[in-house]
């Protein structure tokens, strides 16, 4: 992705070209996870908590079309939690609803931008017609190489970590042979880079048991801002926050890397 291709989909004059402008392509985070708050921005307004889920759904087209263009390697987004489970009846469903009808409107977005579509969680678990529905979502974008697109569903931290443990046994896997490269070969995200950039909206300080072995070395980046509100912008703002960071890992500098992971729950 150039500057001219992303400036191509920004209103000229905007703020948005301003912050645009300023961003190195050449140090672009390779994957970005965002947490947010629904409920929160619903309450806010006294409107019902499935509002909040609803009008989140422009976020999640606004992040990952901006992410593609960017040329972000991979995004991830929070959108359901093994928690969530204890919401209210209602709630969840209007939840699996609007993630049904966000893979049917969005699907043509997703082709047109080259964007590959993946879940990562215990899918297994959610109701048939919504596995039926992200089966071809994953179906139709396999063979597209662009952004890969992972949704965090039915999704826990620990819980992968458990997940991982129970393939390497069934693997027959020693201990003795099992280091951090091998284990994370087992883990949802395998094979791909781990997260430079968390972001989390809400002005919330925890990580709400989110990628807990692949974080380890994210940049974290807070903002106030609600899901529901969080824009283009925002995302312009966290990936130049984290490009004036000095990423040492503890030793000598890295080169740049163009990853970034976003999760929205």
């Amino acid at each position: 992705m150039s500057l001219e291709q992303l400036l191509a989909s920004i209103p000229p004059g905007s703020p948005d070209e301003a912050l645009t402008r300023q961003i190195c392509f050449d140090q672009l985070p390779a994957t970005s996870h965002h947490h947010g708050r629904n409920g929160r921005w619903a309450a806010q307004r006294h409107l019902p908590r499935v509002e909040g889920h609803r009008a989140g759904i422009d976020a999640v087209r606004d992040v990952v079309e901006t992410s593609a263009r960017l040329g972000i390697g991979v995004l991830t987004l929070y959108a359901f939690s093994m928690e969530n489970w204890k919401r209210p009846r209602t709630e969840v469903n209007t939840l699996m609803t609007l993630l049904k009808r966000y893979l049917r409107l969005e699907l043509g977005t997703l082709l047109k931008n080259n964007i590959r579509f993946r879940v990562i969680g215990r899918a297994d678990e959610l109701p048939p017609d919504v596995q039926s529905e992200l089966e071809g979502g994953i179906r139709r974008t396999d063979g597209n190489s662009g952004m890969l697109f992972n949704i965090a569903l039915n999704y826990g931290g620990r819980a992968e970590i458990v997940d991982a443990a129970r393939r390497a046994l069934a693997a027959g896997i020693h201990p003795a042979d099992l280091d951090e490269r091998r284990f994370g070969e087992l883990l949802y995200t395998a094979g791909q880079p781990d997260p430079d950039l968390l972001i989390r909206t809400s002005g919330e300080m925890r990580v709400s048991n989110f990628l807990l072995w692949q974080i380890a070395y994210s940049e974290i980046w807070v903002t106030e801002t609600l899901w529901p509100d969080f824009r283009r912008s925002h995302l312009l703002e966290a990936v130049l926050a984290y490009q004036k960071r000095d990423r040492r890992y503890g030793g000598i500098k890295p080169s740049p890397v163009s990853t970034v992971a976003l999760g929205a729950k």
